[in-house]
C-alpha cells in the first residue's frame, strides 16, 4: 500500500438524505459498498470533520471526506538506487554485481524493501527486456538474506544464452557457508530432492517428491563450533545449501529459519544465515571466453568467522 491517496470532498446533495455513510459513498464514488465499508473502518472517512461508522445517517449538506488510498502493484519496479550494491562488471552484454544482505532480486508480493532490478533501473542501466516485467534480464536468484556475487543480462541474446546455461548446470556457482559443527564426511555431495514444506510456505524441505537438487561441499576450516565450507551448486533450488545443510544437522549459523542455534548467532552477532555467493563462473555470451567473478565476505559474515575463529 502506497502513501499516495486520492483525496475527495463532496457535499451530501438532498437525494441522499437519511442514507447510510456508506450507502452514499458507494453511490457518490461508484465504489462497492464493501470498499467503501473497508474505507470506514480503515478511518479515512469523515463527515463534518469527524470520524464515522458505516451504519451513521446522512444529512443534506453535510461534508463527506474521503481519502481513498491507491492501490500500488506489489510487482512494479520502482526505480531506486540502493546503498551498498557494487558493480563489479559491466559491459553491452551482462552486469555483474555484489549484493548486499536485506536486498531481493526482484519485486515480489509481500516484499516492499530494495531491489536489484529496481537498483539498476534507478541507477540507468538498460536491462533486457525478456522475462516477466519485474525479472526482466534476472537468470539467477539469490535470497534476501545471502549475499554475493550475481549476474544480470542486459541483451536479449545475453539473456537466452545465459539462460541456457544456468538451465543445463554450465555456470560455475561456488559459495562460502559457516555451518555449525563439523560435517562428516569432511567432503561429499547432499543429493536430496527439495520441495516446499508441507507446514510452513515460506520454507523448503527434502522432499521424496519435491525437485531434484545436488550440493558438493568440502570443508576449508574446521573449528570449535562451527566449519566453512566451499559449496558448489550443481541445481539452483531456493534456499538450496540451507535446506541441504539444516538436512545433514549441520544448518548454516545464524539460519534461524531452519533450525541454527540462536545463542551461537547472537555471540557471532549474526542477524542472518552464514551464507555468501563468492563466485560465479561461465562463457561470457558474447565473446564465448569463460570469464569468472568474485566477492569478498561483507563485514557481518567477515567478524562472524573471527569470532568463531578465535573460539577456543
Amino acid at each position: 500500500m502506497s502513501d499516495q491517496a486520492d483525496h475527495r470532498v463532496l457535499t451530501i446533495p438532498e437525494g441522499l438524505a437519511g442514507e447510510r455513510v456508506d450507502a452514499a459513498m458507494a453511490r457518490l464514488f461508484g465504489l462497492s459498498r464493501t470498499r467503501a465499508a473497508d474505507l470506514i473502518a480503515a478511518g479515512n472517512v469523515e463527515v463534518d470533520g469527524a470520524a464515522v461508522a458505516k451504519s451513521d445517517r446522512v444529512l443534506p449538506g453535510a461534508v463527506l471526506d474521503v481519502r481513498i488510498p491507491v492501490e500500488v502493484d506489489p510487482l512494479e519496479v520502482v526505480p531506486e538506487v540502493v546503498e551498498g550494491i557494487r558493480i563489479i562488471h559491466d559491459d553491452d552484454a551482462i552486469v555483474v554485481i555484489d549484493k548486499p544482505v536485506g536486498v531481493a532480486v526482484h519485486p515480489s508480493p509481500g516484499w516492499s524493501g530494495p531491489t536489484v532490478v529496481g537498483h539498476l533501473a534507478g541507477a540507468g542501466f538498460r536491462i533486457s527486456t525478456s522475462g516477466a516485467s519485474e525479472r526482466q534480464g534476472i537468470v539467477q536468484r539469490l535470497d534476501v538474506g545471502t549475499s554475493g556475487v550475481m549476474v544480470i543480462c542486459k541483451s536479449e541474446h545475453a539473456y537466452s544464452v545465459l539462460k541456457n546455461a544456468f538451465r543445463h548446470r554450465t555456470v560455475d556457482k561456488v559459495y562460502h557457508a559457516l555451518v555449525q559443527g563439523h560435517p562428516d564426511p569432511l567432503e561429499g555431495t547432499i543429493d536430496a530432492p527439495i520441495g516446499r514444506h508441507p507446514k510452513a510456505d515460506y520454507k523448503f524441505a527434502v522432499m521424496a517428491d519435491g525437485r531434484h537438487s545436488v550440493t558438493h561441499y568440502e570443508t576449508l576450516e574446521a573449528h570449535r563450533f562451527a566449519s566453512l565450507l566451499e559449496v558448489h551448486l550443481e541445481t539452483g533450488r531456493t534456499h538450496q545449501i540451507r535446506v541441504h545443510m539444516a538436512a545433514l544437522k549441520h544448518p548454516c549459523v545464524g539460519d534461524l529459519t531452519y533450525g541454527a542455534d540462536p545463542s551461537l548467532a547472537k555471540r557471532v552477532g549474526l542477524e542472518r544465515q552464514w551464507l555468501h555467493a563468492m563466485r560465479l563462473g561461465f562463457e561470457h555470451p558474447d565473446t564465448g571466453d569463460y570469464v569468472e567473478y568474485e566477492s569478498e565476505y561483507p563485514e557481518d559474515l567477515a567478524h562472524a568467522l573471527e569470532v568463531v575463529r578465535d573460539a577456543h
